[in-house]
């Protein structure tokens, strides 16, 4: 069964930056295509970004895109998240997900897998 561990968040100030990690156990995690997403207070889980099972392959919803950085180890089973330029709007409990569908447009995503217990990013000054 594949476990998941989020960490890296904090806080930080608007403009600032964080490096999220998701360290995941399991063989199937080179053969997956992984997402990140948030979660708000009072809102809906959303898609933020996702990478192909290589790392060759990278997606972005709208509101991170050119901010946000998503990048994989192999060799270390973990993902990254780079948040740059952050925003109180950024403020969310993130989480990975090692079964992710992206839409067609490849601006949004589902995650079908196991949660983590997330990482809280908040953004204020």
């Amino acid at each position: 069964q594949v476990q998941l561990v989020e960490s890296g968040g904090g806080l930080v100030q608007p403009g600032g930056s964080l490096r999220l990690s998701c360290a995941a156990s399991g063989r199937t995690f080179s053969s997956s295509d992984v997402g990140w997403f948030r979660q708000a207070p009072g809102k809906e889980r959303e898609f933020v970004a996702a990478i192909s099972w290589s790392g060759g392959i990278t997606y972005y919803a709208d509101s991170v895109k050119g901010r946000f950085t998503i990048s994989r180890d192999n060799a270390k089973n973990m993902v990254y998240l780079q948040m740059n330029s952050l925003k109180p709007e950024d403020t969310a409990v993130y989480y990975c997900n090692l079964r992710v569908v992206v839409t067609t447009d490849g601006r949004g995503g589902f995650g079908f897998g196991s949660w983590g217990q997330g990482t809280q990013v908040t953004v204020s000054s």
